[in-house]
Formats: C-alpha cells, structure tokens, sequence
C-alpha cells in the first residue's frame, strides 16, 4: 500500500511539473523582420529619406548596445559615434535573452520616433504573445522586455539631443528663384524636403561639409556649354527595356504621385536607405551570420546611411541646382517629361548615388567583393528581382537609374558616387579603429 502511495505521488508531481521554457535561438531573419514593419510604417507615414536614415540608425543602434552589453565580442561604440554616452547597464534582477531583449529594443526606440509608433507597439505585443505561446517564460520575457525599454531611453535622449527638433524653429526655406536654381517640380510641386539637415548631429563625420565634392557643373543655357550637354545627354536619352527596368527597380521615391486627370493619387514606395537596409537583411540571411552579427550589420549601414544624407543633403542646399526636367522643358522642349518622377529636393548631389555607395563600403567590409546575391526587396511592390555579383555593382547601377530615370544629371551621378565611397571609409574607419 506504502509503495503504491509513493507511485501515485510521483506521478501526480511529474504531470504537475512546469514545462521547461523555451529558449528561442534568434535568427538573420528576426532582424529582417523587424526591418521590414519599419519599413511599412515609413511608407504608412510617407517618412522622407534622410529621416528614414534617422529612424533606422537610432533603433538599430539600441539593439546593438543590448548586445554588446551581454555578449564580449561586441563592444559599445562608446568613443566611436560623436558625443555618443556610455550605456548603463540596466539593473534587471533576473535572468533575460540578449537577443530577445535587442529585438525588443528595436520596437521600444522605433515606436517613440516614427510618428505612426503606435504600430510598431502592436506588432511588438504580438512578437511577443507569439513567443510566449511558444513557452517562452514569461519571467525572462518580462525581465528583457525591461532590459530594452532601459537601454532604449538611453538611446532616445541621445536622439533627442542630435537637435533635430530644433530644425522646425529653422528659417523656412524659399527657392531663390534664379536662374539655374532648384524649384518645385510637378505634379505635386512638394516644398523642398529636409533643407536643413545638415544642421543635426552626425555620428561620425567631423562636420558635415567634411567632404565637401567639387562644384556641379556650372548653369548655362549657352548651346556650347557644357551644361547644355548634360541637359541634351538625358533629353535625347531613348531607354531600352532593361534600363526601363533599372530605372524603375531603384526608383524607392515617398512622394510619387499618379495622375489620373482628375486626382493625384499617391503610390507608396519604400526610400531609397530602406532598400539598402533590406539588402542588407538578404545578406546577413545568406550569409547565415549570427542574430548579433546582424544586428551590427544592421547598425553600422544605419548609421552611414544617416551620415552619407547629411553629407550628400549639405551640397544640395548649397549648390541648389535646377533638377533636368525643369531646365529641359525650359530651354529645350517644353513637353518633355523624365521617365521617374523628380523628387522634392535640389539635383546636386544624386542623394541615391551617395548612399548606394556608402552602403556598397559597408557591405563590403562584413561579407567581401565578390558576394553574390538576389535582390527582392521590390517584389512584395511589383517588381521583378535583380542578381548581383557584388555590392559595388548594384551601387553602381543604383546611380546609372537616376540618368535613365532622367532625374539627375551625369555629374551629380558620378561626384554622389564619389562622396558616398569617402562617407563609408569614414564610418568604417572612426567605428572599426
């Protein structure tokens, strides 16, 4: 009878016993995820590039102090980005997962600094229902939850003193109205976009003139000018299908427009940094790196990202030149149109040409030269992929869309593309020296 009892005792504490807790392992793919919802939220808000670049440094950033705080093989970039704080560890009492907790701080910063956050909170609550569904504990997931949210208001009030909330009391910007000077462009004629953000912090730039390109080629409506080259090459410019193709693929412009002749109806489209940033992700994920690993390749394309727009949109506000449809249906035919719409924002320099070649620099250092990869970023938005032997190529192809696209003259390609290659060697030397 006495070993009967023990029996049924043992029994009823083994199917009474807690289950052990899952313990997730974070993946590529988690990172990309992330990205991707805030990706959509910026098209939600239609989030102008250089801000996108912002949004996207700051949150990655915050993951990335999450795992240099818990992991040895990743250190704080505390010394490396400008006026950057030492992160304090936050005093949780309990067990967290580092991963979990740099995901969780991706949202926490993300839904404070996109104006649609409320979005980013949902889709955080419901990664995290999914993960308890799945037996996380709910101990540890309360414990990284709390660990982020810490590290996040850190990262914030370093955000908040980049003086990007200072630009509104700025002089509103007003076209010069001289000859051979940028102005609105339809069918919307948008106000120029972000005219001073060369004002904020940069993260690793000495000022935001550092490297400050040669001059465009000078306004000339004289037939022997050069510039009247520049405006004939795109002119008389006849596309073939690939280069339609190409055009379209890197287009990534917020503020098109469709108009059906009787409303201008708006197409969403993802920036141009948020492109390079799901390159990124389809690396890290081919590649097979570790979550962490992600994370920083995440981090340090963010941050030259937002780097190489303040560099590329401090020449813009100050050359300030007429974009090619302007002077094209203005000198040379009046009915000409490009084939991409122009963006709201002085020509030089090509702001597409910059970034895809810091991002090239970047992309380079983590995964080499010679790495082959499918880009589908464009086809969630009707676009057919496009393979690439190298980073540098698709940068390079990123910059020949805008002289096919018809919105950039030659130079302004070619000098972006310069710029860019000085910006990345910049953010690669002050992070990784």
């Amino acid at each position: 009878m006495k070993k009967l009892f023990v029996l049924c005792s043992f029994f009823l504490w083994f199917s009474c016993a807690k289950k052990e807790a899952f313990v997730p392992v974070l993946q590529p793919s988690d990172m990309e995820m992330v990205i991707q919802q805030m990706t959509d939220v910026m098209i939600h808000d239609i989030t102008n590039p250089p801000l996108a670049a912002r949004f996207f440094s700051y949150s990655c950033l915050a993951a990335y102090e999450v795992v240099a705080l818990n992991d040895p093989a990743f250190i704080s970039l505390k010394g490396k980005l400008n006026e950057f704080p030492e992160i304090k560890r936050p005093a949780v009492t309990a067990e967290i997962n580092k991963d979990i907790a740099a995901l969780l701080a991706v949202y926490e910063t993300a839904k404070v600094l996109q104006p649609s956050g409320k979005l980013m909170g949902e889709l955080e609550q419901k990664w995290i229902d999914s993960l308890l569904n799945k037996g996380v504990s709910a101990e540890i997931m309360k414990q990284s939850l709390d660990f982020a949210k810490t590290v996040s208001v850190q990262i914030l009030k370093y955000a908040k003193a980049d003086r990007y909330n200072k630009i509104s009391a700025l002089p509103r910007y007003t076209p010069r109205n001289i000859e051979g000077t940028w102005y609105p462009t339809p069918p919307g004629y948008f106000p120029p976009v972000e005219p001073h953000f060369n004002t904020i912090r940069s993260f690793t730039l000495e000022t935001s003139d550092q490297f400050k390109p040669e001059p465009p080629i000078p306004f000339s409506a004289d037939k022997k000018a050069p510039f009247y080259t520049l405006m004939a090459e795109i002119k008389n410019l006849s596309l073939s299908q690939e280069q339609k193709e190409i055009a379209a693929f890197w287009d990534c412009n917020p503020f098109a427009l469709f108009d059906n002749g009787h409303l201008l109806v708006g197409m969403k489209k993802i920036s141009p940094g948020a492109h390079w940033m799901g390159i990124a992700n389809i690396a890290c994920v081919e590649a097979k790196v570790s979550f962490s690993k992600a994370v920083e390749v995440n981090t340090i394309l963010a941050i030259g990202l937002m780097d190489g727009f303040q560099s590329c949109w401090d020449e813009k506000y100050r050359s300030n030149r007429i974009r090619p449809e302007t002077a094209i249906r203005k000198y040379l035919d009046p009915k000409w149109t490009p084939f991409l719409q122009t963006p709201p924002f002085p020509e030089y320099l090509s702001g597409h040409s910059t970034i895809s070649s810091v991002s090239a620099v970047i992309l380079t250092h983590f995964f080499g030269n010679r790495f082959k990869y499918t880009d589908t970023v464009e086809v969630r938005f009707g676009l057919k992929a496009r393979t690439y032997s190298s980073f540098e190529q698709a940068a390079v192809e990123a910059g020949i869309s805008r002289f096919y696209g018809g919105i950039h003259f030659m130079d302004a390609i070619e000098n972006g593309q310069k710029q860019g290659q000085l910006v990345g060697k910049q953010v690669l030397k002050k992070v990784f020296n």
